[in-house]
């Protein structure tokens, strides 16, 4: 009735429509065929539905979806894509699917797609990756969350000569090697968020290389990682452009190396500490270092104290200073849960400076059993910090 009545219909958002099923999404696509963007989640319709919709909705130019309950799993899943779509396709975005490897035929058909992200998607995809950047050369953005991709797959996305943006969170089979592959080929690179997970397996031997190759750089978040002042120096003297900066649940940032970000961090603006062995002479260094610097916000870092911060304030003035001291929280890069959306990704526009925010906690009343079933998540996610446009 919908696409009857709406003919000219080009965007849908579904959600939790359990009896949706694969036929009510045909007779919608044969209907809406200049639909550009669709969104569903929690929905019983399954790979027939979806094919129905890339086979005749030949205008589409974003895909999300998220927990699509009628994708059969293991060998018998049914191929997705690439169909009419794949020409138009720009973004997809994958969360949580047994078996998200089924769009495979749709991600490497879509030749001028320029955003992949996919979260929390069972499978090996560093094969699947392979075959996608060999085909889909024009990648822009990639963002890879909890799933199982090595520096196998890394080798891959650095094909990508394109990338400007690069998350990487909780990927614990990712290391310094994969780091390096993307470092030495993409040279385009401005954005660049690590969640380490704090496995100790990328750290300066691949921000070395970074700071090396990625003279582009404007955003760099990096949490459970463990830069030294060896790779924030190279990172503060190659890098001209690099204005944000986030370091949290670092070990090895204490005020030595927040000296070094001082004195060698000529263009940065927003800088985001949390958790993070800080203490007030760190401050005291803040004061006399980063001549543009425009907002610091200190969290959870229980060496800074109120006195450090109001220093802070009283000598740079303009500089915006916000100090939390509550107890310790998990610190997490995943912004994938809690109903926030993959907007927050978005590039600015540019001339725009985004700020440096917390985003709201990921439980949102979601049971824990529902997020067990996946395996994939444990206990409650906290988006660290990250930036949005002002």
């Amino acid at each position: 009735m919908i696409s009857l009545r709406c003919p000219n219909l080009i965007r849908l958002k579904l959600r939790g429509c359990r009896e949706l099923t694969d036929l009510g999404m045909a007779m919608f696509a044969k209907n809406c065929r200049g639909l550009k963007k669709l969104s569903c989640g929690s929905c019983s319709f399954g790979a027939r539905g979806m094919n129905a919709v890339l086979d005749n909705c030949y205008a589409l130019e974003e895909l999300s979806v998220k927990r699509l309950r009628g994708i059969t799993e293991g060998a018998a899943a049914e191929p997705i894509g690439p169909g009419v779509a794949a020409a138009s396709l720009r973004s997809i975005c994958l969360k949580e699917l047994y078996n998200g490897q089924c769009f495979g035929p749709l991600i490497v058909g879509s030749k001028n797609l320029k955003t992949l992200r996919v979260f929390r998607c069972a499978g090996d995809w560093d094969m699947l990756m392979e075959a996608i950047t060999e085909m889909v050369t024009g990648l822009v953005e990639i963002h890879m969350e909890r799933v199982q991709v090595s520096d196998r797959g890394l080798a891959a996305i650095s094909n990508c000569s394109e990338l400007e943006i690069l998350h990487l969170v909780k990927t614990p089979d990712c290391t310094n090697v994969g780091v390096v592959s993307i470092a030495e080929r993409c040279k385009l690179l401005r954005k660049l968020h690590i969640d380490g997970w704090k496995t100790n397996r990328i750290g300066d031997e691949g921000l070395v290389v970074i700071a090396q190759g990625c003279v582009k750089l404007q955003e760099l978040v990096l949490i459970g990682v463990n830069p030294t002042c060896l790779s924030l120096g190279l990172l503060g003297a190659n890098c001209p452009n690099l204005e944000r900066v986030a370091l949290c649940g670092s070990e090895s940032i204490g005020d030595e190396e927040l000296s070094c970000i001082a004195s060698k961090f000529v263009a940065l603006k927003k800088l985001c500490i949390k958790g993070c062995p800080v203490s007030d002479h760190g401050m005291e260094a803040l004061a006399e270092g980063c001549p543009n610097l425009v907002k610091v916000k200190v969290k959870k870092c229980k060496f800074v104290t109120a006195e450090g911060a109001d220093f802070l304030r009283a000598r740079r003035g303009p500089v915006t200073v916000n100090l939390d001291t509550d107890a310790m929280e998990p610190l997490d890069a995943s912004t994938s849960d809690g109903g926030v959306d993959t907007g927050v990704y978005n590039d600015p526009v540019d001339g725009q400076v985004p700020v440096v925010v917390n985003l709201p906690s990921s439980s949102n009343g979601r049971s824990s059993m529902s997020k067990s079933r996946l395996g994939f998540l444990v206990g409650r996610n906290f988006v660290a910090c990250t930036f949005r446009r002002s």
